[in-house]
C-alpha cells in the first residue's frame, strides 16, 4: 500500500491557490483527490497525489516557492491530535523525539531524524513515496513546517545555522530567505536544518507539568501501531466517509491510493471484504449513537451514509432485531426527546 498523509498537510492549499490565480479543484481533480473532502482535516488521502498536486500547482502558479508558501500558512494544530501532546512536553528535544517516533499518525512518508555533532543538531528531512517521483515542493513544505514547528517551541525571532536542500536553486531567493534567513542551500548532501544543539534542551514554555500526566493518557488512547493492517485502513476510511454519502470501495480505494481490485485481494488475504467491514463499522457506530438521546434518528442515519431514516430504519431491524426507536427506549428507559 502507498503512504497516506492526513488532509492537514493540504491546510490552507486552497486558499493559497486562489490568491495565486490558479483552480484547486481542477488540479486536485487531476490527481484523484476530492475538494470537498479536504475539509475533514484527519482524512487521509493518498501521499502521493498530494505531492503531485504540489509539484502541478507550483508549475501552474508559476511560483516555485509553492510548497514553501503552503509551509508559511500552517499551524501547530495542523499534525492533529498529537499535537496535543508534544505541547506538553518539557523541552525541545523530548517534543521533536516524540513527533518524528510518531510521525506515521499525521504523514506517513515523512521520515525525520535529528543528530548531534561537534555543538549542531541536524534535522534531516526525507520522504518515502514508494515511487520515483519528483516532490520538491512536498519536501519544501515538509522543512517548512518542521522550521514553523522549531519557531513554535524556540521563538519567532530564532534562526536555524543553515536550512538545506538537495535540489538544486530557484530564480527567486526571496521567499527562502525571508523565512530561513540568508543561510539557505541547494545541491546539498541532505534536505533538512542545521541548528544548536544547545536549542534542544530549551525548555518548552507552552508546558503545564499538571497537564503532561493528562496529556500522556490522551497520547495512549490514541496511539495506534505503525504496523496498522490494509483491514484497519480501510476501517478508518469508511468512519471518516460515511458521514459524506459516499462511502464505496471506489472513494476508499481512491483514498488509499490504490485501485479497488488492491483494497479487494488485501481483505480477501485477511478473510473480509468491503461489505463486510462496511456492516461491521456501521453496526459499530450505530449502537454508539443510537444510545445517545441527544442524536435524533435523521442524524444518525446521515452520519451512516443513509440516504434516508427509512433506508436507516430497516438496515438497524435487520442487524438488531428492532426498530432503533425501540431499541434507544429499551436501551436507555425512557421516551427520548427532540426525536424525528
Amino acid at each position: 500500500m502507498k503512504p497516506l498523509v492526513r488532509n492537514a498537510a493540504l491546510n490552507s492549499y486552497v486558499e493559497l491557490s486562489q490568491s495565486l490565480g490558479i483552480d484547486p479543484q481542477v488540479l486536485m481533480k487531476s490527481v484523484g483527490l476530492d475538494p470537498v473532502g479536504l475539509t475533514v482535516q484527519d482524512r487521509w488521502i493518498s501521499g502521493v497525489a498530494a505531492a503531485q498536486l504540489l509539484e502541478l500547482s507550483a508549475a501552474a502558479s508559476h511560483r516555485e516557492d509553492f510548497g514553501l508558501l503552503l509551509a508559511e500558512r500552517r499551524r501547530f494544530a495542523n499534525l492533529g491530535p498529537i499535537s496535543l501532546v508534544i505541547r506538553e512536553e518539557p523541552d525541545v528535544r523530548s517534543a521533536l523525539g516524540l513527533l518524528m517516533r510518531h510521525d506515521y499518525m499525521y504523514n506517513e512518508m515523512l521520515r525525520g531524524r535529528v543528530s548531534e555533532a561537534n555543538g549542531l543538531a541536524t534535522l534531516k528531512v526525507g520522504l518515502e513515496l514508494g515511487e520515483a517521483m519528483e516532490a520538491r515542493q512536498a519536501k519544501e513544505l515538509a522543512v517548512g513546517a518542521f522550521h514553523g514547528i522549531l519557531r513554535t517551541f524556540l521563538g519567532a525571532r530564532w534562526q536555524p545555522v543553515s536550512v538545506c536542500f538537495t535540489h538544486g536553486a530557484p530564480k527567486d531567493l526571496s521567499t527562502y530567505r525571508r523565512i530561513f534567513g540568508r543561510m539557505v542551500g541547494f545541491d546539498r548532501e541532505f534536505t533538512g536544518i542545521v541548528f544548536c544543539a544547545s536549542d534542544l534542551d530549551t525548555p518548552n514554555a507552552m508546558s503545564d507539568p499538571l497537564l503532561r500526566n493528562y496529556a500522556q493518557q490522551y497520547f495512549e488512547s490514541i496511539a495506534v501501531s505503525r504496523d496498522t493492517t490494509v483491514p484497519d485502513r480501510v476501517r478508518e476510511m469508511i468512519e471518516v466517509l460515511l458521514p459524506s454519502g459516499r462511502c464505496s470501495i471506489e472513494q476508499v480505494a481512491s483514498s488509499l491510493g490504490v485501485d479497488r481490485r488492491t483494497v479487494h485481494r488485501h481483505l480477501a488475504g485477511s478473510g473480509e471484504t468491503f461489505s463486510s467491514l462496511l456492516n461491521a463499522t456501521r453496526t459499530e457506530l450505530a449502537e454508539q449513537l443510537v444510545a445517545n438521546p441527544r442524536r435524533s434518528l435523521t442524524e444518525i442515519s446521515g452520519l451512516l451514509g443513509f440516504s434516508g431514516p427509512s433506508g436507516f430504519s430497516r438496515w438497524f431491524r435487520e442487524q438488531f432485531g428492532s426498530s432503533p426507536r425501540q431499541w434507544r427506549i429499551g436501551r436507555v428507559g425512557q421516551q427520548p426527546s427532540g426525536e424525528e
